[in-house]
């Protein structure tokens, strides 16, 4: 009876140091492994090496496991028969209670300890996993049961993340939810985590709404017909008014007025703007802006017209999710403000029809 006891607690116990050791090596994040690695921990390198290639631990444990669960079942059965022959039904008891006892105690209880306490068991983990992957490597074990994985698994791309973008909104939302971040923080980060798979025509302001004016006209006559300028940067457009090829700085025009030189034609104080199309990235059109140590780009559109403008102004709205107004302005979407122009002038078109 005593063996019995002794190999079905011994086959228990394996069991559940492996079931703790692979839980709490799936659950160690990247994160966690390179925080560690910053502090200087020890045991942080080979815990690396160990999430690195995941299948050689992965294997150690299973291949333990296995052998355990093997043995222990014959060992187990056969002290059964001994103690209380193979015709009894107590034989059948033991079994069950066996069973019972490999699933709670080595698949429930200790996966959930380790998914729950990875963090604590860190060290020990690595520790013991260098312990259990020795003797397999050199027996060559390790070796065919890699080949024989890998052979059947796909190809592993070196160095590709296990992590998308989608994963990180998720996990932003998720953290949100819990009390990680406030809603303003976390919504910084979802817009950061999809920043550059937005596209110009999304933020752009639109070419009916912009205020441009015609390079030959003189900064006195801009000026009279604007004395409350509300933007700092002027689309400037030669005869036809999607001609624009330039800008001027409503700094630059109260300087020249100042100066006595509004007789001078807008052209005379002018700037080239930079240019970008309605399907480039948001991204990638802030580093040029950044790059060029520009604030405005204009938006053409697949056919050549102008479509829009956009500022660094509306690319840092859209990373923090709300619009910046001064109290020059009128409206907070102007976006918006251009459909309900057109809804308007569809309804006064009908009206006249």
């Amino acid at each position: 009876m005593g063996l019995l006891i002794l190999y079905a607690s011994i086959v228990v116990l394996i069991s559940f140091l492996c079931s703790i050791l692979e839980a709490a090596l799936l659950s160690a994040t990247p994160a966690f492994v390179n925080i560690k690695l910053q502090e200087g921990k020890k045991f942080a390198p080979q815990l690396a090496e160990l999430k690195e290639d995941v299948d050689r631990p992965l294997i150690a444990i299973l291949t333990l496991n296995t052998v355990a669960h093997t043995a222990g079942a014959f060992l187990v059965g056969v002290q059964a028969e001994k103690v209380f022959g193979s015709g009894d039904q107590m034989v059948f008891v033991i079994s069950v209670i066996f069973t019972i006892a490999i699933l709670l105690l080595s698949e429930i209880i200790p996966k959930t300890i380790g998914a729950t306490y990875w963090k604590e068991l860190a060290y020990f983990t690595t520790t013991m996993l260098n312990v259990i992957i020795f003797p397999i490597k050199w027996t060559g074990i390790m070796w065919l049961l890699l080949f024989t994985t890998r052979l059947i698994g796909k190809e592993e791309v070196h160095g590709a993340s296990v992590f998308s973008r989608e994963d990180f909104h998720v996990m932003a939302e998720i953290a949100e939810e819990e009390g990680v971040f406030e809603e303003k923080e976390g919504l910084v980060i979802k817009n950061a985590i999809k920043f550059k798979e937005m596209h110009v025509k999304e933020i752009m302001t639109p070419r009916s709404v912009m205020l441009t004016a015609d390079d030959n006209m003189t900064i006195q006559e801009f000026f009279d017909e604007n004395p409350e300028l509300r933007f700092s940067r002027i689309p400037l457009f030669k005869e036809e008014p999607d001609e624009i090829s330039s800008y001027i700085l409503k700094d630059k025009l109260y300087e020249a007025i100042i100066k006595g030189q509004g007789n001078k034609p807008l052209s005379s104080i002018k700037r080239e703007i930079l240019t970008t199309n309605r399907e480039e990235s948001v991204a990638e059109l802030f580093e040029k802006l950044i790059e060029k140590k520009e604030h405005i780009a204009l938006v053409y559109d697949e056919y050549g017209s102008v479509s829009g403008l956009v500022t660094q102004e509306d690319i840092i709205e859209t990373l923090l999710g709300r619009e910046i107004m001064d109290e020059s302005d009128s409206h907070e979407d102007m976006q918006d403000l251009a459909k309900k122009q057109h809804q308007k002038r569809e309804e006064e078109g009908k009206n006249d029809s």
